[in-house]
């Protein structure tokens, strides 16, 4: 879509202060380039090839035109900074945030009523890569994420989200609230996931209009002010003793529902 890529050349650039990552090891390298996690280089230490692993990762990596690089094991031993490298280490650039904005141009091109999932202050990479892969899988248009006290795109979140990272933009808010009462002017309801919500997922009825769902940290949930900008909070009905859920777990359960009733009509 030629809106889609103009926005994109526009706005998207790695967060402020954000140096390349290095991914050490030899399980790790090889996740990150099964996944197609984007690198800059792949390094390995003299010899390291017979290893299985490292040939797999070299391989990958040739196919994929990323430079390799073969370095005397001090050399690697420096890049690691002292830590467990295996033998290979696989240069990550910083990721590339779309704006807030985007995701509301991209869902305004879309079919489907916007559908948009705000992390609030999950720290967790692999939650994080696991929403992006959710609402993926069930017709979202973005993730929006806080800028600062919150896990950002790194290549654990890459490789968890299963490629999805590659085709759905994740945007970065340097104010969650203000973005989130933005989202409602631009005609979104704002629904907050709360173990104590005020409306059972079972009675979702906004789940067919423009929607941002919120997903608050692992430990304390919606922060205070983002709470209050919720238009409504939404609790998961559960039969079992579990109080509550992993917060991409919650996520996926409630994108699951959202999608179920969008192809219900």
């Amino acid at each position: 879509v030629a809106g889609r890529g103009k926005v994109a050349g526009n706005r998207r650039k790695p967060g402020d202060g954000e140096t390349p990552e290095t991914v050490l090891g030899r399980n790790p390298v090889v996740e990150c380039l099964r996944a197609g996690v984007p690198a800059l280089s792949l390094t390995v230490s003299v010899g390291s090839t017979a290893d299985d692993r490292i040939a797999e990762a070299v391989q990958i990596a040739a196919e994929a035109g990323i430079p390799i690089l073969e370095v005397q094991r001090g050399e690697l031993d420096r890049i690691a900074g002292g830590a467990l490298h295996q033998g290979v280490a696989l240069t990550v650039p910083p990721y590339a945030y779309a704006h807030p904005d985007e995701l509301l141009e991209i869902a305004s091109e879309a079919r489907a009523p916007g559908l948009i999932v705000a992390l609030d202050g999950v720290t967790d990479p692999r939650n994080l890569g696991a929403v992006v892969r959710s609402v993926g899988a069930f017709g979202g248009h973005g993730v929006v994420i806080p800028q600062r006290r919150a896990a950002g795109m790194t290549a654990v979140a890459w490789r968890t989200s299963a490629g999805v990272a590659a085709r759905l933009p994740v945007a970065r808010a340097t104010n969650l609230t203000r973005t989130l009462r933005e989202f409602a002017t631009a005609g979104y309801m704002i629904a907050g996931l709360d173990t104590e919500g005020t409306v059972d997922l079972d009675d979702f009825d906004l789940a067919r209009d423009p929607l941002v769902i919120v997903v608050g940290s692992e430990g304390k949930g919606l922060s205070r002010l983002v709470k209050e900008t919720c238009d409504v909070t939404v609790s998961i009905p559960m039969s079992g003793p579990v109080e509550s859920l992993n917060a991409s777990v919650a996520a996926g359960v409630v994108l699951a529902e959202v999608a179920r009733r969008r192809r219900m009509g």
